[in-house]
């Protein structure tokens, strides 16, 4: 990957880390100033997301004066954690997030490290370590001056966003030990989200009339998540009641809380009706937003109108948006004949929209499905020239695709390069996969007991986030 991005960017270095008398001799000698910016940082440790050694010194050489000399970013630093995380490296991503803590010299906001502490938090939720992301909030997060009520929310929002939820409210809303910061409007609508995430509906009105009984204020965010809530639980009249009533409120009404009414009333009623709300909102002066034509594309295409589909895409453009990789998404999950779908994603990628990583494995599962290998191929390699990993699902679906054919050896050669990778815990029972033999990592991941026990609470899905 690295002679890729040098190709791309011109950059003079053959090694990530040159030897001291080469380090010495740059220095010493006048060089042309990199190429290198923070985006490009960012975008390439994106592409080691399923790497952490080469991310991590990507990360170093990028800000050493003898590589690119491009200074730490909060967008840079939180990427590097949340890769180290990714791994379960976490006392490597704690030690680099409190390196970068330097009030004394150039960076006295510690706001600066927000971001990647939202990532080790958001890391450590997602690895059902629990008690870590409150020690963390507890202790990293004081040491570098950032324990303040931003934070707390960013450590409840991250267990709820990873089902954690029963932890999160009675941190917020327990008696013993007290919350940390008292709850809030935002408080609520954090837990109002975890809920409707774990489709706890029960759970979910509880609170929202709870909020009524503590007399804590909703706003538009609180509607907003209430009346999705609604929607996905099969009451989408309901969470149209509850858009209504706001209108009845007078409430200045937002292009959220407008999209999450389209999509219930698109459910509830019909595309058509999502329609005429649509322009209701354009009348009333409330400009639209990508996520509002991809809701009703989705449901132009969920009703097999892929003609009207596109024809909302044209106006899309005619609005100054342009179709992003959920607009596509919307035809991909719905068009039945493979010789669209890919000549679809052709056109995505011609006209530079970059597939996300779940867009790859859509499509590959969808042709595996359709029993259609050579689109499968395509899909695969056009992953590859776009620079990005695959992830243990990109493999698992390219396996049962291959495995549907018949062709177990092929299957079992990436079932090995996945295990290799250590992206998947152990190798696949019907290909017979031994376990490749690796070197141990006990200084700088968690090891013992605390490993099987982490690994024990965590999905494949938690793994691969």
């Amino acid at each position: 990957m690295i002679p890729l991005f040098r190709r791309r960017h011109r950059l003079p270095f053959s090694t990530l880390h040159a030897p001291a008398a080469a380090a010495a001799a740059a220095e010493a000698t006048a060089t042309p100033p990199s190429p290198l910016d923070a985006a490009a940082v960012l975008e390439t440790l994106s592409l080691y997301a399923n790497d952490w050694r080469r991310a991590l010194e990507f990360f170093h050489w990028s800000a050493s004066p003898a590589g690119a000399n491009v200074p730490p970013t909060p967008a840079t630093v939180a990427r590097a954690v949340d890769i180290l995380g990714k791994h379960f490296e976490f006392p490597l991503a704690t030690s680099l997030l409190v390196s970068h803590h330097d009030p004394g010299r150039r960076r006295v906001d510690p706001s600066f490290l927000r971001p990647a502490l939202r990532s080790l938090l958001n890391r450590l939720a997602a690895a059902n370590l629990v008690e870590d992301a409150v020690r963390a909030f507890d202790s990293t997060a004081e040491s570098i001056g950032l324990r303040d009520e931003a934070s707390f929310h960013a450590l409840v929002d991250a267990l709820c966003d990873h089902r954690r939820i029963d932890e999160a409210h009675h941190l917020c809303l327990g008696k013993d030990p007290p919350p940390p910061f008292p709850p809030v409007t935002k408080t609520y609508n954090l837990l109002l989200r975890g809920w409707a995430k774990t489709r706890a509906w029960a759970r979910l009105r509880d609170l929202w009339f709870d909020m009524d009984r503590r007399g804590v204020a909703k706003d538009l965010h609180s509607y907003s998540i209430y009346m999705d809530g609604l929607a996905k639980s099969g009451k989408p009249w309901k969470a149209f009641k509850v858009f209504k009533e706001m209108k009845q409120r007078g409430m200045t009404i937002d292009v959220v809380a407008y999209n999450t009414a389209i999509h219930s009333i698109g459910l509830a009623e019909g595309v058509d009706s999502a329609i005429r709300l649509y322009r209701q909102m354009v009348d009333a002066g409330c400009k639209p937003n990508a996520s509002t034509f991809n809701t009703i594309v989705k449901l132009l295409c969920k009703e097999g109108r892929f003609k009207e589909g596109y024809a909302f895409v044209q106006q899309m453009h005619k609005a100054g948006i342009e179709p992003n990789v959920l607009t596509y998404h919307c035809f991909f999950q719905y068009l039945s004949r493979p010789q669209e779908v890919l000549g679809l994603f052709e056109k995505m990628l011609e006209r530079g929209c970059r597939p996300r990583m779940d867009t790859y494995v859509m499509l590959i599962k969808r042709f595996g499905r359709w029993g259609f290998l050579r689109p499968v191929f395509i899909v695969w390699k056009a992953m590859e020239e776009q620079g990005l990993s695959p992830d243990a699902f990109a493999y698992n679906a390219l396996i049962d695709a291959l495995l549907e054919k018949g062709m177990v050896d092929l299957a079992r050669k990436y079932d090995e390069e996945m295990l290799a990778k250590g992206l998947s815990p152990k190798p696949r029972k019907e290909l017979g996969t031994k376990l490749p033999e690796v070197e141990s990592d006990s200084d700088n991941a968690l090891s013992g007991s605390r490993r099987k026990q982490v690994l024990e609470g965590v999905t494949s899905t938690d793994l691969q986030r």
